[in-house]
């Protein structure tokens, strides 16, 4: 357990040390106006880590929709070498990855956040724990913080450091932590729900991508809710701020920039109709143009010719009677 225990160490304490300087400094700043031992205080610099780590996030996220809407896309082509591969399994998965790789599609793309912020969430955890069972300093986290953070109440009864298992009774804790891992578990939901829903076609809701989809639909909403009794209410408020800013991010994503050929396309283009027309103006409809109408050359008109009896009758003068130079020949 030594060599693994220093592996840990040597991965954790860079963690430590970014958690520990975000925090503190939330914690340093929000002490100029609340109470520094409160945990109003610390739960608010929670907060502002989860949002600090989650906008450092959005180029991964933005790199997850794209993947996300490149595997929509490729759908159709998939199925094209399903049909044509089925009975070789091998030459399957290797047309398939090719697939992939000429498209700058990842499969495991959708799942890149949530594995990055793993080790975050544990070196919270740990942070807590140990700050909360031992007083113990982490990264730029004094002893003397630790033992603040540790001890750090909500409404003046409410440990952070507690869990719903470990509450010793206190039913205060029991229910700000049922309501925390239940807002976690729908958030969750929601957000993968809002994907299938809203941004992915009809020709992607079946196949391999969709079968993933589904299963991180009721999966990762379960796992959330086991594991969720067992963090400190501390912990939970990271996690949950971080799904609602998943929700809202994605939310925004789809209602811009929705993918082709989706529910959330649909929508755009009646909001963008309606905008139009409240504006004054008919909405914007390319159409194509009318082709012009083939133009003759104009011909220029004569007089007739006048046999000899008719112009002896009219004294030698032509009548004003013209005619075209079709009529000449």
């Amino acid at each position: 357990m030594g060599i693994f225990g220093d592996i840990g160490g040597f991965i954790m304490t860079p963690l430590y040390y970014v958690i520990s300087v975000i925090l503190v400094g939330f914690h340093t700043l929000l002490s100029t106006f609340m109470d520094p031992d409160g945990g109003a205080t610390w739960v608010l610099s929670i907060v502002g880590l989860t949002l600090v780590i989650r906008t450092a996030l959005i180029p991964l996220f933005v790199k997850q929709i794209k993947s996300s809407r490149n595997m929509q896309l490729i759908q159709p082509k998939v199925k094209e070498l399903q049909k044509k591969y089925g009975h070789d399994r091998e030459k399957l998965a290797a047309e398939t990855m090719k697939l992939y790789k000429d498209t700058g599609t990842n499969p495991f793309a959708s799942c890149l956040p949530i594995l990055l912020q793993m080790p975050i969430f544990l070196a919270l955890f740990r942070l807590l724990d140990q700050a909360a069972k031992n007083q113990k300093a982490h990264g730029v986290l004094t002893v003397d913080l630790a033992k603040k953070f540790g001890e750090a109440k909500l409404f003046g009864s409410i440990p952070i450091k507690d869990t719903f298992l470990k509450a010793d009774g206190n039913t205060g804790v029991m229910v700000l932590a049922a309501i925390l891992v239940v807002g976690m578990t729908a958030t969750t939901f929601l957000t993968q729900r809002q994907l299938m829903s809203k941004n992915m076609p009809a020709d992607a809701l079946s196949g391999p991508y969709a079968q993933q989809q589904k299963l991180l639909l009721y999966v990762l909403p379960v796992v959330f809710a086991v594991g969720g009794v067992a963090f400190p209410i501390g912990v939970l408020f990271y996690w949950t701020t971080s799904n609602l800013w998943t929700m809202g991010q994605q939310f925004y994503v789809i209602r811009n920039n929705p993918a082709p050929g989706t529910p959330a396309e649909q929508a755009k283009k009646d909001r963008d109709a309606a905008k139009a027309a409240r504006r004054g103006g008919p909405a914007v409809v390319e159409v194509a143009p009318e082709p012009e109408p083939e133009r003759r050359p104009n011909t220029r008109l004569q007089p007739k010719k006048q046999s000899r009896e008719q112009r002896k009758k009219s004294g030698g003068r032509p009548t004003d009677t013209p005619k075209s130079e079709g009529d000449q020949q």
